[in-house]
């Protein structure tokens, strides 16, 4: 019969079965007459659906394969749309009902070409153009990230939200919004290309604005408000007033110490705060939490008066001192001058330690200041008060050399006690330059304590007083008249000082260096030069001895010149 004037191919497997156009054989006139094949042709062309490209059909779902879904719109060959246009293609099953768009009849190779999404798309197209041209919001969720926004699910079609209008501002995690649903509102409509653009920052701003309006006639300085935490920083909270943001700054967040916000407050968290100050040009609620406690400075020197022995936590430590918290928003300083009566402390980290509990005095509270000055050696006995008693003048002891400087030798006679040898008192016959002539750094040494000033704390030690003075005897050992040898150790602008030996020095007065009409001593001797001498002089109790030079001897291989004595 009829279907025997078509040529029929088998489709393969999962695909959609293809048939060729209707082809009148050549030979039907001489088995039909033309009115029956007229009327045949009629009979089978009422069996095809009235369907026409660019309209959307209803079609059954004939099988699920793992890239596409065969359909049967009611047409001579199978469509197929691709599995990725069902957002739930498992739970298609055979005799489904499912709207598509048909785009044409046939493609190249005579299949039916149809689109489940194009369907979606023209089935809400309308209701999307309506919200756009009424400027309405709509209703939609967010589906996935993509490459500079998000896909939105809006009536059962793809519109795309950019990052920067997701909120009012930049979303750390989008991930945190997928699944979600919002009002959303249509900035850009292309029904050509099918594109949808959406904004949920737009009916943000405007719902902010009429917020902002209304908190623009309630809000008031020195008012108190509910508002919840939007956001954290370093330097303090952003708080939701309803619809404006205000800043709770860290230093307004507590009187005590903190170090950072999220110590004190957490995002969501719901705040009684206080309005501190506005300015609406700039947009900007400066919001506080401290000025909602009580001050904790008020009554301060009742609670710590002076000499109160407290505790209190290291909470900072600086080049002068330390700050102890005795309670949230009271800290006091302990100046490093109040670390120890001995020690001689360099920097306080030497001493105590940040999250350290330590035990100190009251020394002085000014409340205006908010100051309290904290003292941690006055928790001990101090030690220079016992010394006079302990080393009384002309007790003998003994001490290392802990230091030089260009007056005298710190020496230590027990820990942390330092005493000084001035450098008048380290020898009897010598006239010492610098303290490194007589000690050096190390040395142990014997020492005689000659004063003790408790108050001052400063112990004066004499080093030429633990032995004996040899001066004493200095008129035995040179009587006048005595001739001996010396060697130049200094020029005075009236004579020459020279080393006799036994670490004794004397006196040439210019007059004695035995040479006339000299204006001053280096025009008869130079310093180290040997010269011959005679005692004129000894003064035991001045220690002085006075000299006359006799002769100058030369080097090896020069006589000796003599002078007039």
């Amino acid at each position: 019969m009829l279907a025997e004037a078509r040529d029929v191919e088998s489709p393969t497997e999962g695909a959609p079965k293809k048939t060729s156009h209707l082809r009148v054989r050549t030979d039907l006139h001489e088995e039909y007459s033309p009115e029956e094949i007229a009327k045949m042709t009629e009979l089978y062309e009422g069996t095809l659906s009235n369907i026409e490209e660019g309209e959307i059909v209803k079609s059954k779902v004939l099988r699920v394969t793992d890239t596409a879904v065969i359909l049967d719109v009611g047409f001579k060959s199978e469509g197929a749309v691709a599995i990725d246009e069902f957002k739930d293609p498992k739970s298609l099953k055979e005799g489904d009902e499912i709207e598509v768009f048909l785009e044409h009849l046939e493609d190249q190779e005579g299949a039916v070409v149809l689109s489940k999404k194009k369907a979606d798309f023209m089935r809400v197209w309308e209701r999307i153009r309506e919200a756009y041209e009424k400027d309405e919001p709509v209703q939609g969720a967010l589906v996935k990230k993509i490459k500079g926004g998000v896909v939105v699910d809006l009536m059962g079609v793809d519109a795309f939200l950019p990052g920067s209008q997701i909120a009012l501002r930049r979303v750390p995690n989008i991930d945190e919004l997928l699944g979600q649903s919002f009002e959303f509102k249509i900035i850009k409509l292309n029904k050509r290309r099918r594109n949808i653009v959406v904004s949920r920052r737009v009916l943000l701003e405007a719902e902010r604005k009429t917020k902002r309006d209304v908190l623009m006639k309630e809000l008031q300085v020195a008012q108190v408000r509910k508002g919840v935490v939007k956001n954290i920083t370093d330097f303090g909270a952003f708080i939701d007033l309803g619809g404006v943001d205000g800043l709770l700054h860290i230093t307004d967040m507590s009187y005590g110490r903190v170090s950072h916000p999220s110590e004190l407050v957490r995002i969501g968290q719901e705040l009684e705060v206080k309005v501190l100050d506005i300015d609406w040009e700039r947009e900007r609620i400066s919001l506080g939490l401290k000025q909602l406690q009580t001050y904790p400075w008020h009554d301060v020197a009742q609670r710590y008066p002076v000499g109160t022995r407290v505790q209190g936590k290291v909470v900072s430590i600086t080049n002068y001192g330390a700050f102890v918290e005795l309670e949230p928003g009271i800290e006091g300083l302990v100046h490093i001058s109040e670390m120890s009566w001995t020690r001689n402390v360099r920097h306080p980290s030497k001493v105590v330690s940040i999250g350290e509990t330590i035990e100190a005095v009251v020394l002085k509270v000014d409340e205006t200041e908010e100051k309290i000055s904290l003292g941690m050696k006055q928790t001990e006995e101090d030690p220079w008060m016992a010394l006079p008693q302990k080393y009384p003048v002309g007790t003998r002891l003994k001490g290392k050399v802990r230091n030089l400087t260009s007056f005298g030798a710190f020496v230590e006679i027990e820990p942390g006690i330092d005493g000084l040898i001035h450098i008048s008192d380290m020898s009897w016959t010598k006239r010492v330059q610098h303290p490194s002539e007589v000690v050096k750094k190390g040395d142990e040494v014997e020492v005689l304590v000659l004063n003790v000033d408790a108050e001052n704390k400063r112990i004066s030690l004499g080093l030429k007083q633990a032995q004996e003075d040899p001066w004493l005897r200095i008129g035995e050992t040179y009587p006048v008249g005595t001739e001996l040898r010396g060697r130049v150790l200094r020029l005075m602008d009236k004579g020459v000082v020279v080393d006799i030996g036994s670490d004794i020095e004397g006196f040439v007065p210019m007059s004695q260096l035995g040479i006339p009409d000299i204006h001053n001593p280096g025009e008869a001797v130079k310093e180290a030069q040997a010269v011959e001498l005679k005692v004129l002089e000894v003064d035991p109790i001045h220690h002085r001895i006075v000299l006359a030079a006799t002769g100058f001897p030369k080097e090896e291989g020069q006589e000796d010149v003599k002078v007039d004595a």
